[in-house]
């Protein structure tokens, strides 16, 4: 990856004063006079699949055009210490830290949440690889988020995919080592476009898929206001067994939805889709429970009950936005704003292309 990157900031939307502000970097990375390493990782939405992927289940996955940074600098030491600092998209800090190199452990300041996570990530990554972090030099370590911490776009599956980069380990071993889940997130941080994803017995795998709907302008993402806990989703899941009827069919509307001609072909897989798991989960869709009123479809997106949601609709733009803005919820993002288009097929693919290109 380049060291040499300039600082590029898009802002997508900014709301009255009366209202949500939120500012998204699609290049979150600040010059300084010398940058020795810089890493990058795409946001993600997983757009169908959700919970089922994790049996087997084949998921359209999409890379944002927002993700995070992780960038490196090093200075000669004798008693060598990692320093950290974590900047949301308005460059304000939320997290610093000092570490010790012989076990990761803590200087000068007491355990959080933050810290225990850093910590695991890092002594995982040392396990996978002894000589990540053995030199003689102090190590300053900044990261940048390209969107807000609370949105749900994938804060800690691209540091974990930018740490992997950094201590050269397999950053899929290093996620299910540590936070667990399906890892379709890890392949959207490295991928150029969207995906289709599965995780089977033989690990995961996943490759690009042309999925760039000409009704993508009918397209919205609805930030609901709340991060929804994904462990704590997966939990209840488990609680039951899916069928194999119901991840086959999950796996068909996947594919029916990357395939889908028209926003009506589109929106009736994105119905059955729900349907089955609301029926799986024993909960209403979101549509039901929150927005009956909607003219259009409405798709949870991820955990259900948090985070975004797929909204679908022949309204413009101002009148969905206005419909959502009258619920309270500021964040309306047009498709074509957030989600990276497909990669060139034909391109470089680092050998992740397999059977499962549509």
């Amino acid at each position: 990856m380049s060291s040499d990157s300039n600082e590029k900031g898009k802002t997508l939307q900014n709301q009255n004063q009366d209202k949500v502000e939120f500012t998204l970097s699609t290049n979150p990375v600040v010059k300084t006079d010398k940058l020795d390493q810089y890493y990058h990782g795409h946001g993600k939405l997983l757009l169908s699949g959700e919970y089922f992927v994790l049996d087997g289940a084949e998921a359209l996955a999409l890379p944002t055009t927002v993700g995070q940074s992780l960038t490196v600098r090093y200075s000669p030491s004798f008693n060598p210490v990692l320093s950290w600092k974590s900047f949301d998209p308005k460059g304000q800090l939320w997290f610093e830290a000092k570490f010790e190199f012989w076990r990761f452990n803590l200087i000068g300041s007491e355990d959080t949440e933050e810290t225990k996570v850093l910590q695991g990530l890092l002594r995982e990554a040392r396990k996978q690889n002894p000589h990540f972090l053995r030199d003689e030099v102090d190590v300053i370590v900044e990261t940048r988020l390209g969107f807000p911490l609370d949105w749900g776009l994938g804060s800690s599956s691209t540091l974990v995919f930018n740490i992997a980069q950094w201590a050269y380990v397999s950053p899929f071993e290093l996620l299910f080592k540590t936070m667990r889940g399906s890892g379709y997130d890890i392949a959207c941080a490295q991928s150029e476009g969207p995906i289709i994803y599965q995780k089977n017995t033989s690990g995961p795998k996943w490759a690009p898929t042309a999925f760039d709907p000409s009704f993508k302008d009918n397209l919205w993402f609805v930030y609901l206001g709340h991060k929804q806990n994904s462990r704590a989703a997966i939990a209840k899941y488990r609680e039951n067994k899916s069928q194999p009827e119901q991840i086959a069919r999950i796996t068909e509307l996947t594919r029916l939805m990357a395939q889908a001609q028209t926003l009506q072909e589109f929106q009736s897989a994105l119905l059955e889709h729900e349907a089955i798991l609301s029926e799986r989960l024993g909960q209403k869709t979101v549509k039901e429970e929150k927005f009956s009123d909607f003219n259009g479809e409405i798709k949870s997106l991820g955990a259900w009950g948090g985070d975004f949601i797929l909204v679908s609709s022949d309204m413009n733009h101002e009148n969905v936005k206005s419909y959502f803005n009258d619920k309270g919820l500021d964040v309306c993002l047009p498709y074509r704003e957030l989600i990276l288009p497909p990669h060139q097929m034909g391109g470089h693919t680092n050998g992740k292309q397999n059977d499962l290109v549509h």
